[in-house]
């Protein structure tokens, strides 16, 4: 509690980290007291039953990943949750012999753990800045939470905008900053795997395109439709391209975003490797090749001749 307050009164210090950024907002913003002992706020059983009626598709498609992930960090001590965008718990993994433990800390489902109500954690200021964070132990704002030691990543929907936190949340007083690291790394990885099977989730009718992009954790893709028009976009295409961040895309022919003179782009790339798969599942047939794509044979000839592709090869 010194720490924080210590830091707080220094004027340069949030300019500086955005950990001393975070507990100011948490002090000055929010109101909050590091020494309150009042328990984390909870939402009513009809509340939250609501929020999980709203993020129902996306808890669906989450489950497998959240329990993969579980599987990985179960065994030393962490549990897994997943809040929704306010940073209410929707949905958590943890063992029964560590569940009175989280329960105790307010690790559970209905728990508020957005920054406004917690002050600096890992799920809050994960939402409230919109990226990755480890907040270790004492760099919690409230002096009850600092025995834990919290992994997020947030997840975004399918147009574009931040939709969940993904939690690794440990009770263990022997985690390292170290292994602190690692786990948050698997976190950002099933973040962006949710995140993937969302938006594929989303277009069940269009075909995905996948881009090489030089953010490599963000998921790049492209819901494409049968008249070869982009309807959807995930966040790093929408960055990549320079669509709308959020919200839905103005329809736009495929072509228009890669048919550029500089070479092909990750999308052609990935474009060519289609066709090339399914025109050697097809043994060259043209025809039977469209099929497996969902295109017209007219369509396909002109997609190879776009991409240099010769009948004959």
């Amino acid at each position: 509690m010194e720490r924080v307050l210590q830091t707080v009164t220094d004027a340069k210090a949030a300019a500086l980290s955005r950990l001393a950024a975070s507990w100011r907002r948490s002090l000055d913003h929010h109101g909050l007291d590091p020494a309150s002992r009042d328990g984390v706020a909870r939402v009513d059983a009809t509340a939250l039953s609501e929020r999980r009626d709203r993020a129902q598709a996306m808890l669906r498609v989450a489950a497998p990943r959240l329990d993969a992930l579980y599987q990985l960090v179960g065994s030393s001590g962490c549990g897994v949750l997943l809040t929704d965008a306010e940073g209410v718990v929707l949905d958590l993994r943890v063992s029964d012999g560590d569940r009175h433990v989280f329960e105790a800390w307010g690790l559970s489902a209905g728990a508020d753990w957005s920054e406004a109500s917690e002050g600096t954690n890992g799920i809050g200021t994960c939402l409230a800045e919109n990226r990755r964070v480890i907040i270790h132990r004492d760099e919690h704002f409230h002096a009850r939470n600092t025995a834990m030691s919290c992994m997020d990543a947030p997840i975004y929907g399918p147009e574009g905008e931040v939709v969940a936190a993904l939690d690794v949340s440990s009770a263990r007083a022997d985690q390292t900053e170290g292994f602190n690291r690692l786990i948050a790394a698997m976190v950002a990885q099933t973040a962006r795997q949710i995140e993937t099977d969302t938006f594929r989730a989303s277009f069940p009718k269009a075909r995905i395109l996948v881009a090489e992009a030089p953010e490599t954790e963000a998921a790049t893709l492209l819901a494409v439709n049968g008249d070869d028009i982009v309807v959807g976009a995930t966040r790093g295409a929408r960055r990549a391209f320079g669509l709308a961040s959020t919200g839905p895309i103005a329809p736009v022919p495929t072509v228009d975003l890669l048919g550029r003179d500089d070479g092909p782009s990750g999308f052609e790339k990935a474009e060519r490797a289609a066709v090339m798969r399914a025109l050697a599942r097809a043994d060259g047939n043209v025809s039977e090749a469209a099929r497996a794509l969902g295109v017209g044979r007219a369509t396909l000839y002109r997609r190879m001749k776009r991409l240099g592709l010769d009948e004959s090869r």
